[in-house]
C-alpha cells in the first residue's frame, strides 16, 4: 500500500500545501467541491488526493474563472474520464448510484429532496463514493429499488466457498468510520458480513427493510435502539436477533474498535 496515500493533514496544513487559505478550503468544502475524511473526534483530515484536487478547483477558478457549479461538473467530468484514477472500485457505489439516477431520469436536486440530503452531499457521494451517513446510503438503495449490498458490488463478486481469514473483500468505506467486510460472496440467500465500528460510529438515524437479522459482538460495545422503545447495550460474546422491519439504529459506545458478526436474510439490505 502505498504510505503517502494514508499521510492525513489538518485543514491549516493542506490550504498551505494547496497554496491558499483555510478559510477558502471550508467554503469549498461547504459548495461540495471537496469532502474530507474525519477523525473519531470529528475533526477533518486531509489525504494528499485532497490536497491535489483542491489545487485543481484553485486552477479551474483563477484560470478558467469557473464558479462552484461549472467546477463540480468539470471534476466529475475527469472523475469518470478512463484515466482517472478515482474510476477504480473504490468509486464504484458513486458510479452506480449516478447511473441509477440517469436511468430514472432525475435530477440531483430532486433525489437529494426526496431523500432528505444536500445535493452537494449526494453529487460528492456520486464522485467519490464517501461522505454519507449509514442511513442515506439505505435510503438512497430504497429510493432507486435495491439494496446496499448490491450498491457495493457484492452480487459481483465469485462465488467462493471457502473465505479465509484477513483476505475479506471490503466495501468502498462510504460512511465515516464504519469498515464492512464480507464473509461470503456472490449471489445468496443471506448477507453475512464482519463489522468494524471505529469509535463513535454510528448508523446516524434509524431504517429499516424485509427480512431478519442476525449479530454477534465479537469484541468492543455496541448499543442498538429497536424502535419503538427497546435500547441494548451489547458486549464480547453477545448476539441479538431481531425482525428487520423493525426501524434500528446503532452506534459503537466502546473507546476503541468495535468488531462483530452481522447476518440478513433474505439479502434485503
Amino acid at each position: 500500500m502505498n504510505t503517502k496515500s494514508q499521510v492525513r493533514y489538518k485543514v491549516a496544513e493542506a490550504a498551505r500545501l494547496a497554496g491558499i487559505s483555510p478559510s477558502t478550503v471550508r467554503l469549498w468544502e461547504s459548495q461540495g467541491l471537496l469532502v474530507p475524511d474525519r477523525s473519531a473526534t470529528g475533526h477533518r483530515q486531509y489525504s494528499a488526493d485532497d490536497i491535489a484536487r483542491l489545487k485543481r478547483i484553485s486552477w479551474y477558478r483563477v484560470e478558467r474563472g469557473l464558479n462552484p457549479a461549472a467546477i463540480r461538473e468539470a471534476l466529475e467530468s475527469e472523475d469518470h474520464s478512463a484515466d482517472n484514477p478515482e474510476t477504480s472500485a473504490a468509486s464504484s457505489i458513486g458510479r452506480r448510484l449516478r447511473s441509477l439516477r440517469n436511468a430514472a431520469g432525475k435530477t440531483l436536486e430532486q433525489v437529494a429532496r426526496n431523500v432528505g440530503v444536500a445535493s452537494s452531499t449526494l453529487s460528492t457521494l456520486e464522485r467519490t463514493s464517501h461522505g454519507v451517513s449509514f442511513k442515506t446510503l439505505h435510503d438512497l438503495a430504497k429510493y432507486y429499488g435495491t439494496t446496499v449490498s448490491r450498491l457495493s458490488g457484492e452480487e459481483t463478486e465469485g462465488a467462493t466457498t471457502v473465505v479465509r481469514s484477513g483476505e475479506w473483500h471490503s466495501w468502498p468505506n462510504t460512511s465515516p468510520g464504519v469498515t464492512v467486510q464480507l464473509l461470503a460472496e456472490g449471489p445468496r440467500m443471506m448477507d453475512c458480513h464482519r463489522f468494524v465500528l471505529a469509535p463513535g460510529a454510528t448508523s446516524e438515524g434509524a431504517y429499516r427493510h424485509e427480512g431478519e437479522e442476525f449479530m454477534h459482538v465479537l469484541s468492543g460495545r455496541l448499543e442498538i435502539f429497536l424502535e419503538p422503545d427497546q435500547l441494548f447495550d451489547l458486549g464480547p460474546g453477545d448476539s441479538l436477533y431481531f425482525e428487520s422491519s423493525r426501524y434500528h439504529s446503532w452506534r459503537n459506545r466502546h473507546d476503541g474498535e468495535t468488531v462483530l458478526l452481522w447476518i440478513n436474510t433474505p439479502p434485503t439490505f
